[in-house]
């Protein structure tokens, strides 16, 4: 199984604290690295925690307010000042392209590689990888928002390249067919996936779904159902239920129901309002209805 890495780089929201940058998590994947929003102080954050920001291909960003995009001006000059020379490719609600054009802008330099943006129109995949996928799930914000769901391609069995050759397959094309589940045919001979394959070795992908700034709702339950993490916003206390509400934001509680709703295996707490200081209560009042829940402190990482 290739290693997978979680890096909480934020977990505050709205304004950063002297323990909290705002909110940013970053998704090591097999030589990839993805960024799920982009706020001032994303690449300080990813200098402290390691990561390299020249090996980022895709940062995904949920919406257009400025606590989630203004660190790409940034981010993007580094980037250039060293000597990035391939592509980055930004996704974003409808308006993404003008707000990049904008922070070229505001880095005041001359960028030496191509930065290409996607605006996102609707749900459905945004990008399709060997071994991955992202795709986009609606939320209600008081602006268009988008929740990130990261599949890994999983394992449909193990394929026995010596009984394949015993039965006469040759190398190449025709291996592929068989493990990709399709019947094939030598000579008058038709041979099945099922004689060559051994699917007691099958193996699901793991799923992480990345969801902020959202009023709860059953609308996006769907598309995180059965994730291995959930990374969910909870911007309030419950006390507070009606402040978020009006903020379209959740409380830890809710966050906590969405959690058991859909069956995930972990949830962690992000886009916590600096009011509350003690991140353990939002983590305590999510544990009341889902007890794997976790209000993880900014740099800390988990490994898949």
């Amino acid at each position: 199984m290739a290693n997978m890495q979680i890096v909480f780089l934020g977990t505050s929201c709205s304004a950063p604290t002297k323990e909290r940058n705002l909110s940013s998590v970053a998704l090591k994947f097999e030589g990839n690295t993805l960024l799920f929003d982009c706020p001032e102080g994303t690449q300080r954050q990813m200098m402290r925690s390691g990561i390299s920001y020249m090996r980022i291909e895709h940062i995904f960003i949920s919406h257009l307010h400025a606590d989630h995009l203004l660190g790409l001006p940034g981010l993007i000059a580094t980037m250039s000042m060293h000597r990035r020379d391939y592509p980055l490719n930004i996704y974003g609600p409808k308006g993404i392209s003008e707000r990049v054009k904008t922070a070229l802008k505001l880095a005041l330099m001359q960028c030496n590689f191509e930065v290409r943006t996607k605006e996102i129109m609707r749900e459905g995949t945004l990008l399709q990888g060997k071994d991955f996928s992202v795709k986009a799930v609606k939320l209600k914000h008081d602006v268009p928002c988008y929740g990130f769901v990261f599949e890994e391609t999983g394992k449909a069995g193990e394929f026995n390249k010596k009984k394949a050759l015993e039965l006469g397959i040759p190398e190449g094309p025709l291996f592929g067919k068989l493990q990709n589940g399709e019947t094939i045919s030598i000579g008058n001979k038709k041979i099945s996936p099922a004689q060559v394959m051994d699917y007691t070795k099958a193996r699901k992908g793991r799923k992480i779904c990345y969801i902020t700034d959202t009023l709860p709702g059953a609308q996006y339950v769907p598309a995180i159902r059965d994730a291995d993490v959930l990374i969910h916003e909870s911007a309030f206390l419950e006390k507070m239920r009606e402040r978020a509400k009006e903020t379209f934001h959740c409380t830890a509680r809710q966050a906590g129901e969405i959690a058991e709703r859909a069956h995930v295996k972990a949830l962690y707490l992000i886009h916590i309002s600096p009011r509350h200081k003690d991140v353990k209560q939002s983590e305590n009042e999510a544990r009341m209805v889902f007890a794997n829940s976790i209000a993880p402190n900014d740099l800390d990482a988990v490994e898949l």
